[in-house]
């Protein structure tokens, strides 16, 4: 089978490698253009791409696939690209442009896309971010038959994942990864054999996991205790939760919420106590105990590591978020 594959972070490169030692032909791997970054700003590529031109694949990097958009050039390259690649089915993971439906209807079995969440639930752009942020119990992956909607299409196959109570959008990131990979060949092994059984998504149960904005790392501490550990996690190990003392700013990494009853009568972002265990903040209800901090140009650090070169002590107090 010939599978056009579009990607672009980490989570799609594993899906790609999957199929790639699963034997399928991939005559073109699409993935977003090259973006600065790292303290250099150099151009990076993505994750896709260096797996794509380690394995002698053909990359497209079109900026955008709408013929009447913005870029039509890039458009006009991709469809030809496409289209000369006879392929039977697109795969999608993370890719991060929308597909038109031109794109949809050129493979005979259309796109299937691969979604970390078990649909209806948390469709759009940050799906494991917000399942950790809203405290789920579960995620798992879903693979769709793509439509001209957004993450509506039927579902195809779909599997759970428990979430831990201390797992991280990194950690859950590394179990969810290779799941969708080995689901993505499933899915295409039944469809080469008419095996697949689409099911339409209920109407019920529907959530957006909107895009992480960069203000949002920057902790409320008017918030309950266990609602600013379960952000933390969620922003962990991007773009990260971050705070200020005295205007230096720290991100804030691991942490962990003490029960209500353990909060004293003080203004949310106070330091309560410190101690070899963990720097506790007031919170508008119970108390955050920090356990991994880090200054601006440094690394993560145990708490204790931490205060050797950073003075924190009781009655210091974070400064209230920017609004």
């Amino acid at each position: 089978m010939r599978v056009i594959f579009a990607g672009t972070p980490e989570f799609a490169r594993v899906a790609l490698q999957r199929l790639h030692a699963a034997g399928f032909i991939i005559p073109l791997v699409l993935t977003q253009p090259d973006r600065p970054a790292g303290r250099g700003m150099k151009l990076q590529a993505s994750p896709v791409k260096h797996f794509a031109l380690e394995h002698g694949i053909a990359v497209a990097q079109p900026r955008s696939l709408r013929l009447d958009g913005k870029y039509p050039e890039d458009a006009m390259a991709a469809k030809a690209a496409i289209e000369s690649a006879r392929a039977d089915a697109m795969v999608v993971a993370a890719y991060g442009l929308i597909l038109p439906q031109w794109v949809l209807d050129v493979p005979r079995l259309g796109c299937l896309n691969i979604h970390a969440s078990l649909l209806p639930r948390w469709r759009g752009a940050a799906p494991i971010h917000r399942a950790v942020e809203a405290g789920d119990a579960h995620t798992g992956v879903t693979i769709m038959q793509m439509d001209a909607g957004l993450d509506t299409g039927d579902m195809l196959l779909a599997e759970p994942v428990a979430i831990a109570g201390d797992d991280t959008t990194g950690s859950l990131h590394d179990k969810l990864a290779p799941l969708g990979g080995r689901l993505i060949v499933e899915a295409l092994e039944l469809a080469a054999c008419g095996g697949l059984k689409p099911v339409k998504q209920p109407q019920e149960g529907v959530t957006y996991a909107r895009k992480i904005e960069k203000a949002e790392a920057a902790v409320d501490w008017s918030l309950p205790a266990e609602v600013i550990a379960r952000r933390m996690r969620a922003f962990d190990p991007s773009p990260g939760a971050s705070g200020a003392v005295a205007g230096e700013p720290i991100k804030l990494w691991a942490a962990q919420a003490l029960p209500a009853a353990s909060g004293v009568a003080g203004q949310p972002g106070h330091i309560v106590s410190v101690s070899p265990a963990g720097v506790d903040v007031q919170c508008g209800v119970g108390l955050l105990r920090l356990m991994q901090l880090q200054r601006a140009g440094g690394r993560r650090l145990a708490v204790a590591d931490f205060l050797r070169g950073f003075e924190l002590k009781p009655g210091m107090a974070f400064d209230p978020r920017p609004s």
